[in-house]
């Protein structure tokens, strides 16, 4: 099986997409990635979906991604003596250490930090900001508030604080329960929540050590204060424009997006847009104009990946939303303007013979019409460096590794294949034209572009472009 477009696409498993046949399904529909949601789910029901993620990739001949998503440190409100309590504009309210359950004019917010970070002038938002609260007065365990945005607030709301760095552990106890029960389980991906700074990155990547890739989510404006500094130490990016959506106002997310995705492209690092991207589909069996609008823009701006939450996981129709998006993938990318716009931003390139190499690969291609650019690769490294280039022409990476044909799956355009180790240079020759000719990506008589680094086997040393001819 190999898919058509070039942008993957990270589904969410949950109740609506849990068993052999629906993963089936979704991996047929067009599904490259699954991601289990650590917010929700005991480590049993994840444990379960693994398994049945690999089982079915196997059966189907594709190698399939799985991104462990941590929660993050999640800020939310105590509960209430009545259940909830309805704010109007004007309204006093206090938050405080205090547990006792709240009444009409207070609640309990078990968490000190934000007491330390905030002052008054600054807003509170509440529930996803539906709520909004202004702060009047700050001390150490206390914050008065007037309401500015009033409306329904129940128990374990969340709390977000635009414009402040909270003094949290970026791993909380339950996330480094989760991080290791993932890295037994063998995920390909994680993505870390709620990331503020460089050292929230550094200190994950310690525990991880290279078992999985590390994903940051931006979804805090502290983290753009940083952005660069988070793209060098991190694998991958995604845009979690759900948070970022609720601290940021609604104006400036598009042109957020746009910079961190064209950011992340210029580092060579993948980029995942995510939140909303389908989500009357939860409901719907068809999206609305302006979602597919959405899935498209992140398509044109020549994002890796767009990603489906609730609308896999809990929706009423899984398959037609993964299905829906790959349509809008395959069309948007027929259009004669997204090689424009996609060429429009020129990746970074080291003065490495690694990044010549790639950068010819791609040139060399286009220039012979090739069929495909083929890349052996032991680490990744030579096929992330071609698909940074973002060529006209397929890309075939050819590993002996099954974990980094699965973290592949992520990245645009790569179409991973798990073969046979080579040694000799005539070898992988071979391999490529047999490859290329089974997946259907080459014809008879058709050219590929080869890049390889010798000597085979030492990651990231791409020092090698060779034309080669497709025997009859």
């Amino acid at each position: 099986m190999r898919r058509e477009g070039c942008t993957r696409i990270v589904a969410t498993l949950g109740p609506s997409s849990s068993t052999p046949e629906r993963i089936a399904e979704l991996i047929k529909a067009g599904a490259d990635v699954f991601r289990l949601n650590f917010s929700h789910g005991s480590h049993e029901d994840h444990a379960e979906r693994f398994r049945t993620v690999r089982a079915v990739a196997a059966q189907l001949g594709r190698p399939i991604g799985i991104l462990g998503d941590l929660q993050g440190p999640k800020l939310r409100i105590a509960t209430f003596a009545e259940g909830k309590i309805e704010l109007k504009a004007g309204d006093g309210f206090r938050l405080d250490l205090d547990l006792t359950p709240g009444t009409q004019t207070r609640v309990g917010m078990p968490h000190p930090e934000i007491f330390a970070a905030v002052a008054p002038g600054q807003d509170l938002l509440l529930d996803d900001g539906k709520v909004r609260l202004r702060i009047t007065q700050a001390g150490t365990d206390f914050v008065e508030t007037e309401v500015i945005t009033g409306g329904a607030l129940s128990n374990r709301k969340g709390v977000n604080v635009p414009h402040a760095v909270i003094d949290l552990a970026a791993l909380t106890e339950k996330d480094r329960n989760d991080l290791a029960f993932a890295l037994e389980l063998g995920v390909d991906w994680i993505a870390l929540s709620f990331v503020q700074r460089p050292q929230d990155v550094a200190e994950a990547r310690k525990i991880i050590a290279g078992r999985a890739g590390v994903l940051s989510k931006i979804e805090k404006p502290s983290a753009i204060e940083h952005l660069d500094d988070i793209i060098t130490l991190s694998d991958a990016l995604m845009v979690a424009r759900g948070d970022l959506g609720v601290e940021l106002p609604p104006e400036d997310v598009p042109a957020l997006q746009r910079r961190i995705v064209r950011a992340s492209r210029r580092a060579g690092k993948p980029v995942v847009v995510a939140t909303q991207m389908l989500e009357s589909m939860i409901t719907a069996p068809t999206p609305t104009r302006a979602e597919a609008s959405d899935v498209a823009t992140a398509v044109y701006d020549g994002a890796d990946a767009v990603m489906l939450s609730a609308e896999t996981a809990a929706g009423q129709y899984p398959v037609e939303a993964v299905s829906i998006m790959e349509r809008i993938i395959r069309r948007t990318e027929r259009d004669s303007l997204y090689r424009t716009l996609m060429m429009a931003e020129v990746p970074t390139h080291d003065e490495t013979a690694s990044d010549a190499v790639a950068a010819a690969a791609a040139q060399v291609a286009e220039t012979i019409k090739a069929a495909a650019i083929v890349t052996f690769t032991s680490s990744g490294l030579t096929a992330l460096r071609v698909a940074r280039e973002r060529p006209s022409t397929r890309i075939l990476a050819l590993t002996s590794k099954p974990e980094t044909a699965q973290r592949l799956a992520l990245v645009w355009g790569l179409h991973p294949v798990v073969c046979d180790d080579c040694r000799e240079f005539d070898d992988m020759v071979a391999i490529a034209c047999r490859v290329a000719r089974d997946v259907g990506i080459a014809l008879p008589l058709q050219k590929l572009v080869v890049t390889a680094g010798v000597p085979f086997g030492t990651p990231g040393a791409t020092n090698i472009l060779r034309i080669v001819r497709v025997e009859a």
